[in-house]
């Protein structure tokens, strides 16, 4: 086993105490438990996030105009 040392803030610190006192535990098994049921854990698949090409080579620089000619914002009340 290998002595790690971590920084906490005193009221995580006192959660962890709590924590493991309800656990019936140290704070270091306590901390060793958590920590390996995060690192065990499979990895979420991160978001594919593609860009799209809209065909529109001033889509940036006119922006407004193309929002204005397809009349998006303008609700009309019935």
């Amino acid at each position: 086993m290998k002595k790690t040392s971590i920084y906490l803030e005193d009221d995580l610190d006192q959660a962890l105490a709590l924590r493991a006192a309800e656990e019936g535990v140290t704070k270091a098994e306590f901390i060793r438990r958590s920590l390996k049921g995060v690192v065990m854990r499979p990895a979420r698949p991160k978001p594919s996030v593609g860009a799209v090409h809209s065909g529109l080579g001033d889509l940036a620089a006119r922006d407004e105009d193309y929002l204005t000619e397809t009349g998006f914002g303008n609700w009309r009340s019935s």
